[in-house]
């Protein structure tokens, strides 16, 4: 991708997906590079799962890190009709029925537009309860994470212990932007400083220059979009305590910390 060597600085590659250099991936059965979480947060991630365990929850990650091409797969899908696209009640959209604008729009209530997904930074993720499913499939529906539905537990105790560990709710509800999100953790000391490296620039020579479906309508109402879905959620206030982490990079692509 041509925006891989213009955006130089590796904190930059990181904040748009364009590198993994920042991410430990847990091992699997078949070795392969499919479920990671930034490196820095993982010991904290760590204490968080054992905590809840205590609890009798089994904290699993349904979905961690996504590349740049990971998220920009998901969005032409969605944006093709290839993938469903749902509104805040469950319910299929009809694009055909659709203009380009509102059909950006819908897709952003939950699929963030590639370069601007929080997945990219590595300290964001979507969990779930294991042992809460029954043996159902989870649909990462807020339905689920309701007090009558199976997530109802982990909810609570999310409420009551996620900021001990470091972590907030960024979707905590709908501002006309992105749907409430109860499954979404983001780990303050890390999206901070991503938020604070954000660069509307760098996004769109990035989006410029991928196979983006609906570039031009993107591209000309981006600043709009970033204000609306990427800015418009909950600012936490959490207090830092020693959770003091600085991202340190260089132009090589090392992370150090």
């Amino acid at each position: 991708m041509k925006s891989a060597q213009i955006i130089t600085n590796d904190i930059f590659a990181q904040v748009l997906g364009l590198t993994d250099q920042h991410i430990h991936y847990f091992e699997t059965p078949t070795n392969t590079k499919t479920l990671g979480i930034h490196r820095l947060m993982l010991t904290d991630f760590q204490a968080l799962v054992t905590s809840a365990a205590k609890a009798d929850i089994e904290i699993k990650i349904a979905s961690g890190f996504r590349s740049f091409e990971r998220q920009l797969v998901i969005w032409n899908n969605k944006f093709t009709g290839k993938t469903a696209i749902k509104n805040s009640g469950g319910e299929q959209v009809n694009i055909t029925e659709l203009n380009e604008d509102e059909i950006v729009a819908a897709i952003m209530l939950y699929s963030a537009l590639p370069g601007v997904s929080r997945h990219h930074w590595g300290c964001d993720i979507d969990i779930y309860a294991a042992n809460l499913l029954a043996g159902k499939p989870l649909q990462l529906e807020p339905w689920e994470y309701e007090s009558s539905g199976p997530m109802a537990k982990l909810s609570t105790w999310l409420d009551h212990n996620a900021a001990t560990f470091g972590f907030y709710f960024p979707y905590d509800c709908y501002r006309g932007g992105i749907a409430a999100e109860p499954w979404h953790l983001s780990y303050v000391p890390l999206a901070k400083q991503y938020q604070a490296a954000f660069s509307l620039e760098n996004l769109q020579q990035c989006l410029f220059n991928s196979d983006l479906s609906g570039k031009s309508t993107i591209l000309e109402n981006l600043p709009n979009l970033v204000k609306r879905f990427s800015n418009n959620i909950n600012v936490c206030e959490l207090s830092l305590h020693n959770r003091s982490i600085q991202i340190n990079t260089d132009t090589t692509g090392e992370t150090r910390g």
